[in-house]
């Protein structure tokens, strides 16, 4: 092999490598996937314990820059008013504690949380960010402004999507957050 042969295979072994390693890094930065774009269907079979509803819902959200997400929680069926809606840090048939306030009616939320619109149905949509991370799951290991532990989780499978209304406080239609695929 000449000389120029062999630089040009260095050069192209060099941008292969670092080429991955920018892909790596990138993915890792973007919650490695599942952290980019995520979404739920909401049901009440779904509750702990399940519920018997025609309550239902989807969630979606999505990296729009850093840690800044846009969601839109859509809902209809519900067998009462809408009080309010979180993403949950627990696995499927697990509750666990709230880490993100979706929308509220009962003036409980941080600062700048949207009211739930409609009564029985409706869409409410918004962003999230660290400063959205309430310490509501922080004895489950996930303080208050850790979206990055909070993306881990739910790319793992253990976030949820929660609607809770007049008639079912605890929560009347509920669904596992999976990646972009739906997966978890």
């Amino acid at each position: 092999m000449t000389k120029r042969r062999v630089l040009m295979a260095v050069v192209a072994a060099m941008a292969v490598t670092v080429g991955g390693v920018t892909a790596a890094a990138s993915s890792a930065a973007d919650g490695g996937g599942g952290g980019s774009r995520m979404r739920a269907t909401l049901k009440g079979f779904e509750e702990v314990p399940a519920v018997s509803t025609t309550g239902k819902g989807s969630f979606t959200a999505r990296r729009i820059s850093g840690d800044v997400f846009e969601y839109k929680l859509t809902y209809s069926g519900l067998q009462a008013p809408i009080t309010q809606s979180h993403i949950h840090f627990g696995q499927k048939d697990v509750n666990g504690g709230i880490a993100v306030f979706l929308c509220s009616n009962l003036g409980n939320g941080p600062a700048g949380t949207p009211l739930c619109p409609g009564t029985t149905s409706g869409t409410v949509t918004g962003t999230f960010t660290a400063a959205s991370v309430t310490a509501g799951a922080n004895a489950q290991g996930i303080a208050a402004g850790e979206i990055d532990e909070l993306l881990v989780a739910i790319e793992n499978g253990v976030g949820y999507c929660n609607l809770h209304t007049q008639a079912f406080p605890g929560g009347e239609a509920r669904g596992q957050i999976g990646d972009k695929r739906g997966h978890h």
